[in-house]
């Protein structure tokens, strides 16, 4: 198995580690995708991924393919976050719709949360992610006129709500991945201010880290985070078709890949997500492929 090596984040000079498994090309069949859009990994280590056509696709960890479903209807839009619950079940932020979807393992359709479109508590607007919290708490993200982080129960009841469209700490330009560690704490990639923020459970902010740019430390247009075995937060960045990775307290530790076609080269991820033995998956979106690796 490859071995991922982080360095200093100059792509003209980047050693690039080669994955050591690819799979996937563009196409509608059983293992194709059309830009796959987010990825979770449950604790039987199956890989979840969902493309630009509305389908969920069920992978053993080799990349082999095992079931697919897709969601109720897409006519107007594409889901692009999905996790997995603390019971196992499989939460799908089904953007255009204003609501997440709640999945059994199986793909059987369980219940939603909102469908609404508005600006009031419990109405959203372009959902993008959604995570759970150690009590089985809710948190969704959504962008639009009011870009907001939403806390729900358990049982799907609206508790409270943060931040606001803007540019100040503790507000938002499209958080695009949310991710709750073992302190239940909760990460946003704040992607369109190029900034990583964590919160509390109530919503207060603990730290902020991020400045645009392409150099170590800088981002631009994080997608996608996760966090290895140490602790450490690794970071899809979009626009710099690259993955970064940080100390939790945002100073660089590296970066591995560059725009291109090749293997070891991605073209605008969107999202990672890092298994218990610290096997990097990263969804190479416009190239229509996962590459994984191990650092």
């Amino acid at each position: 198995m490859a071995v991922l090596l982080f360095t200093a984040c100059d792509s003209g000079n980047m050693e690039i580690t080669v994955p050591d498994l690819v799979w996937g090309r563009h196409g509608v069949g059983e293992g194709r995708f059309q830009r796959p859009r987010a990825i979770a990994i449950d604790d039987e280590n199956q890989v979840y991924i969902v493309d630009k056509k509305a389908r969920v696709q069920v992978f053993t960890s080799e990349g082999n393919y095992i079931k697919e479903w897709t969601t109720p209807i897409s006519d107007t839009g594409k889901p692009t976050g999905i996790s997995i619950g603390i019971d196992g079940n499989v939460l799908v932020a089904d953007t255009h719709y204003y609501r997440v979807l709640i999945y059994s393992p199986d793909g059987e359709l369980l219940r939603k949360i909102g469908g609404d479109l508005g600006s009031e508590p419990g109405q959203f607007e372009y959902v993008t992610d959604v995570v759970q919290d150690s009590q089985g708490n809710f948190y969704i993200s959504q962008y639009g006129e009011h870009d907001f982080i939403q806390k729900y129960s358990p049982e799907g009841e609206f508790l409270t709500r943060w931040g606001g469209h803007g540019h100040n700490p503790g507000q938002f330009l499209r958080p695009q991945c949310l991710l709750m560690d073992r302190k239940n704490q909760l990460w946003v990639a704040d992607a369109g201010n190029d900034r990583i923020q964590v919160f509390d459970t109530h919503g207060n902010l603990i730290r902020v880290w991020g400045e645009s740019g392409d150099q170590p430390g800088q981002l631009s247009y994080p997608h996608g985070l996760d966090f290895d075995s140490q602790g450490n937060i690794l970071v899809c960045e979009r626009r710099n078709s690259r993955i970064q990775k940080f100390t939790p307290t945002g100073q660089s530790l590296g970066c591995w890949g560059r725009p291109g076609r090749d293997l070891g080269e991605v073209w605008n991820p969107w999202s990672l997500a890092v298994n218990r033995m610290d096997c990097v998956f990263v969804l190479d979106t416009y190239n229509h492929r996962v590459q994984r690796l191990i650092f």
